[in-house]
């Protein structure tokens, strides 16, 4: 699609307005396989504002349907902005049109719709989905809703063995699995510890859950003790 709308024309001028060199240099080392050239370098502050002012705009759509973006940077505004919309069913149409675009880490990260905790049923049927999906970053996705929003009060054990049943060799999937699996064990150690102890994890993630729960200040040490007894042999 040309790059001639006057919204993306609007966002692009605010986000080179923002422009910090050195934060791009260093951003670029945190998010690897981006090329550094597609990186403006934007603070997220930055980008937060950029993407409440699009979405006061009438033809913000125009933004958002301009896809793929030229910058990275362009791609957490987009994040944001669809971050911001309160209506259930046009935030997750907007999320699935935007997922398969999603192609590192921080951008999938920074995609945290507020209205999703008030739709927890509906959404937990389409996590389903996104969790068999072939893109990585729709599965990494899906694995970060299960851990911001089934946790806690709303905690369902099946979404442990949802997270379990995932055997994938992407590095940003098995990572973000081991994140909720440790996360779990600081929030539902009960229904959590069975899956280390029984060795139902691929050798690598539960060795990467092991280590970022002995790392977690929400374990108690006693906990981190046991959990280092766990550890398997890597493959």
């Amino acid at each position: 699609m040309e790059e001639t709308g006057r919204a993306v024309q609007a966002v692009r001028a605010a986000l080179f307005e923002c422009q910090d060199i050195p934060y791009r240099e260093f951003q670029a080392k945190l998010i690897p396989g981006i090329d550094p050239a597609s990186m403006i370098g934007v603070r997220t502050p930055d980008a937060r504002r950029i993407a409440k002012d699009l979405m006061k705009r009438e033809d913000a759509e125009d933004f958002l349907r301009d896809l793929p973006h030229r910058y990275f940077d362009e791609n957490q505004v987009h994040a944001f902005a669809l971050s911001g919309i309160r209506d259930f069913e046009t935030c997750l149409g907007e999320v699935e049109a935007f997922l398969p675009f999603v192609d590192n880490w921080a951008t999938c990260d920074q995609m945290s719709p507020g209205v999703f905790k008030k739709n927890k049923k509906a959404l937990a049927v389409r996590i389903r989905t996104w969790l068999t999906a072939d893109h990585p970053y729709t599965v990494r996705f899906a694995l970060g809703m299960l851990m911001q929003h089934y946790l806690d009060q709303d905690f369902d054990p099946e979404g442990l063995a949802l997270a379990a049943g995932i055997h994938r060799e992407e590095y940003y999937i098995n990572m973000m699995i081991a994140w909720y699996f440790a996360t779990a064990l600081a929030k539902q150690e009960e229904a959590a510890l069975p899956y280390l102890e029984e060795k139902r994890l691929d050798p690598w993630i539960h060795n990467k859950t092991i280590q970022k729960a002995v790392e977690s200040r929400r374990i108690s040490d006693e906990k981190k003790e046991l959990l280092r007894s766990l550890k398997v042999p890597a493959r």
